[in-house]
């Protein structure tokens, strides 16, 4: 997605989580907590470090070619807090160089849409505990992301175009099994569609399902959403199944929709959240 496109839903819709405190403070209590000890683990050649990140939905690695500086030790802090990733540590020359590394650097590494994002080592002078998990955290995109103000951020900066929306409570019966035929469909249009679940059960989430003009009693539903000409469309369901999920959002990528193009209604006007 650019972030140039001004008329983007995240944008003017769902963008008001600018790394402020608050959403600091949201990053800390949802990786705060017990867990098993984990550490970094040590690539250290190049085909140890493909085979690493192609592993993962979501790979964190430390670059360094000093080790005492500051940053490693807060990289290896942050670790704990994120059970979701897969961390891994490098000090290899030519490691660093098939990654383009010059420094020290700490790179996120996602399978969903094949990016990698840079702390580079000016970026590093400055780090801290929290600035660290804000990155990994906004960035921390998979195959299914939920919605929420950390994530909204990386879904914004995700250079996929197309977002489907899956907007179900996650205290229904149904979702379990919703999300396993729902991860098992965002499989078949991986780079192509970014697949987001939208907890309707959350009241702050009322706006982003209001937009798609629809209403609690048409939920479970899709919303599929072309960030850079607003263009959507809607599909409520009963249940989430692959075969349905494929050929909505075959039919959305050659054009076709369910109904009249949104864009040839009176719009929603579109306010902060």
């Amino acid at each position: 997605m650019e972030a140039t496109q001004s008329g983007c839903l995240f944008l003017l819709l769902l963008v008001t989580c600018k790394l402020s405190p608050e959403v600091a403070t949201e990053v800390q209590e949802s990786t705060d907590g017990p867990s098993d000890s984990q550490e970094p683990v040590w690539l250290t050649d190049v085909p140890a470090a493909m085979e690493f990140i192609t592993a993962a939905e979501v790979a964190v690695i430390g670059f360094f070619q000093d080790l005492e500086i500051p940053a490693v030790s807060i990289f290896r802090s942050v670790v704990q807090n994120f059970q979701d990733v897969s961390f891994g540590m490098s000090t290899d020359s030519e490691v660093l160089a098939h990654y383009n590394v010059t420094g020290n650097a700490i790179s996120l590494f996602r399978l969903v849409d094949n990016k990698q994002l840079d702390l580079k080592s000016e970026d590093l002078e400055n780090i801290d505990a929290t600035k660290l998990s804000l990155f990994i955290g906004t960035n921390n995109l998979h195959l299914v992301t939920e919605y929420n103000p950390v994530t909204v951020v990386g879904l914004f900066n995700s250079i996929i175009e197309i977002h489907l929306l899956l907007m179900i409570n996650k205290a229904s019966s149904e979702y379990k099994e919703s999300m396993h035929r729902y991860q098992e469909a965002a499989k078949l249009f991986q780079g192509k569609v970014l697949f987001i679940l939208v907890d309707s059960g959350v009241k702050k989430n009322g706006k982003v399902i209001s937009f798609f003009k629809l209403k609690e009693s048409q939920l479970p539903a899709f919303a599929i959403y072309h960030t850079l000409d607003d263009e959507w469309d809607t599909l409520p369901i009963t249940e989430v199944i692959v075969e349905h999920v494929r050929n909505f959002c075959d039919g959305f990528l050659k054009g076709k929709r369910l109904k009249e193009n949104p864009e040839s209604e009176e719009k929603t006007p579109k306010v902060e959240l």
